[in-house]
């Protein structure tokens, strides 16, 4: 959403409604991830690779479910899969 430059942007408000639609738990699921994985392995260990989860945050995944190291292209085109009903 544009803003005029005499008007000043509603930080708050933001804030507010990024709470509301649960976007702080994905990401910070995601950082601890990152975090955990680089202190165990090293973070040489992820260079080049997204850590991807087992079972994807949007269907109801979590860290406990695990985590694997991925080439980003595979990982970042998986978000197609998720619309998709799983095959039979």
């Amino acid at each position: 959403m544009p803003y005029k430059n005499n008007a000043d942007r509603p930080y708050g408000r933001e804030y507010k409604l990024q709470k509301a639609r649960g976007e702080d738990e994905d990401r910070n699921e995601r950082a601890r991830a990152r975090y955990t994985f680089d202190k165990k392995n090293g973070k040489a260990a992820r260079k080049g690779k997204d850590l991807a989860h087992n079972k994807p945050l949007a269907r109801g995944g979590s860290n406990k479910d695990g985590v694997k190291l991925q080439s980003p292209s595979k990982n970042r085109a998986g978000g197609g899969r998720i619309s998709k009903p799983p095959k039979k």
